[in-house]
């Protein structure tokens, strides 16, 4: 089903300047933070740069030169080789195996850097295409949005990846979607998934989206198309990981890929629904040994150790990677029921949303990071409705904030704070002046038939008045909850504990913001089960 669903578009050309500007300005501020803190990644992907321009490809995934070994598919590591033959051109010792390791000087950070910047390209690219077909206030609002994400700025340009470029794919792959080109669509997202296999959290529902939509048409046309997605997908797969088959690593790079010995959490608690697990274990242990049963101490780690060998809990039972997975696909399965039944292209950006909102819930050694996966997808679901609009304001901020700890340093503290105090000023005035430009915003989208925006059965109201851009009590309670936990962490903790007890103010975070980032999973939840 590769008919095209596009509306006409006015000046092309202006709209792609105006991006341009978008673009200009976001570099100009990640241009600020070149001298600011790296973390171990950044190493990690020098690292990268230096074994995949001195070893043959047969030894990218078995080196073991540095501790910082190989771990994405092989696209990405074909992208490291590209990166590397300029970061050889500007200072060999970059790529030198050995001698440079730890290598820290200006012509490896301003390097390292500028491919970053370099490569957000992509993603203002498929902003580009996926909000072309929109009027200009809503186009201009998610260009805001993505813009101004602090989540960008502290993982990719401080703290070190290459989020917004892979970002991109994924959007540039939704965006064929949303034109109805599903062939280039489910491409693009193979293409993704060799580049980082993270992203699969989504591919289930990709699969049913395009069996429902892309291969209908009656047996043999069906069949047919089914065969032409599978060998498309297979030819991806083949230019990715066919040479480490043919050298005999193939093993070795799957190995890589999935180490399922680093445990059940990340060494910072991510805020999901293991961090209530994890504390109610606790919890239930010092209980009961209040009540004189000898519970013994664990001696396994929720951050590491092979599975299987003992359990980090206490009381509540073994979670193993395959618990995860069986979790992850039950809780993504409305989705995917949706998808099957009635696979419109206007939900598929909510659905693949939503699939990694549960992979962050509920998945395996999820690192805080991975809540950029659905916060950048959802910038483009808010201008389908103001409740919409308003979930993503929360939202945002909530994952923002979960990101701090990754920027410890004194002198990082302004430049996070002062991110995150922007993109929330932007966020207001510009969902504020959307509302009151617009006079009346849809609570839910117009239930045309056909129409593929969000119809909600049982609203009980269509509509909010003028402006009506007003977050609940309940809402702003809970925001105001955020100041008190940084006022907490960085202020009182110190000044009434010391140095006791360090790990309480890293915990309030996690579990504070777990909150926000389940109430988001359960608002998105609700939201596509009671779509029609």
């Amino acid at each position: 089903m590769e008919e095209k669903l596009q509306r006409p578009h006015k000046n092309p050309g202006g709209t792609l300047q105006s991006m341009a500007w978008y673009a200009l300005v976001a570099a100009c501020i990640k241009l600020l933070l070149i001298p600011s803190y790296h973390s171990t990644d950044f190493e990690v992907h020098r690292n990268w740069l230096a074994l995949t321009h001195s070893l043959p490809l047969s030894q990218w995934y078995s080196d073991e030169t540095s501790p910082w070994t190989l771990d994405y598919p092989p696209f990405f590591a074909y992208f490291e080789r590209f990166l590397s033959i300029f970061a050889n051109l500007i200072d060999p010792t970059i790529v030198n195996l050995r001698q440079g390791l730890n290598y820290n000087s200006n012509t490896v950070i301003y390097f390292q850097r500028m491919t970053v910047i370099v490569s957000d390209l992509c993603l203002f690219f498929a902003l580009y295409r996926l909000t072309a077909k929109l009027d200009s206030g809503k186009r201009n609002l998610i260009w805001v949005l993505v813009a101004s994400s602090p989540g960008l700025f502290i993982v990719d340009h401080m703290h070190f990846q290459y989020n917004g470029f892979l970002l991109g794919i994924l959007l540039l792959s939704l965006s064929f979607l949303e034109e109805g080109r599903d062939l280039m669509g489910g491409f693009v997202f193979a293409v993704l998934l060799c580049f980082k296999h993270l992203f699969a959290v989504a591919a289930p529902v990709y699969f049913v989206y395009l069996l429902s939509r892309f291969c209908r048409g009656g047996f043999l046309k069906g069949f047919g198309r089914v065969l032409v997605m599978g060998a498309v997908v297979a030819l991806v797969f083949a230019a990715a990981f066919g040479p480490f088959v043919y050298y005999g690593q193939i093993q070795q790079v799957i190995h890589r890929m999935f180490p399922f010995g680093r445990g059940l959490c990340h060494a910072y608690w991510a805020p999901n629904f293991w961090v209530f697990y994890i504390i109610l274990d606790k919890g239930l242990a010092f209980l009961l040994r209040k009540l004189g049963f000898n519970i013994q101490a664990p001696a396994a780690s929720f951050t590491g150790g092979l599975v299987g060998d003992s359990s980090p809990f206490a009381i509540l039972p073994l979670i193993t990677p395959l618990t995860t997975f069986i979790m992850v696909l039950l809780a993504i399965s409305p989705a995917l029921i949706k998808a099957w039944r009635n696979p419109r292209p206007g939900m598929i950006t909510r659905w693949v949303a939503y699939a990694y909102t549960c992979g962050f819930i509920f998945g395996w050694h999820v690192h805080e990071k991975a809540s950029l996966h659905f916060v950048i997808p959802l910038a483009i679901v808010a201008m389908q409705s103001l409740e919409d609009a308003k979930h993503y304001f929360l939202l945002s901020i909530v994952s923002s904030y979960s990101l701090f700890p990754l920027l410890f340093e004194a002198q990082e503290y302004p430049i996070k704070v002062l991110l995150l105090l922007l993109h929330f000023i932007v966020m207001w005035l510009a969902f504020s002046a959307h509302s009151t430009k617009n006079g009346v915003i849809n609570a839910t989208a117009p239930a045309n038939k056909g129409s593929d925006k969000l119809e909600v059965k049982g609203s009980s109201r269509a509509a909010t008045k003028k402006g009506d851009f007003v977050i609940g009590w309940i809402g702003k309670i809970y925001l105001l909850g955020l100041l008190v936990v940084e006022i907490w962490g960085q202020f009182l903790h110190p000044y009434l504990l010391g140095s006791r007890f360090p790990f309480v103010p890293l915990m309030l975070i996690s579990v504070y913001c777990a909150f926000g980032i389940m109430y988001s999973w359960i608002w998105q939840l609700k939201r596509i089960i009671r779509s029609s």
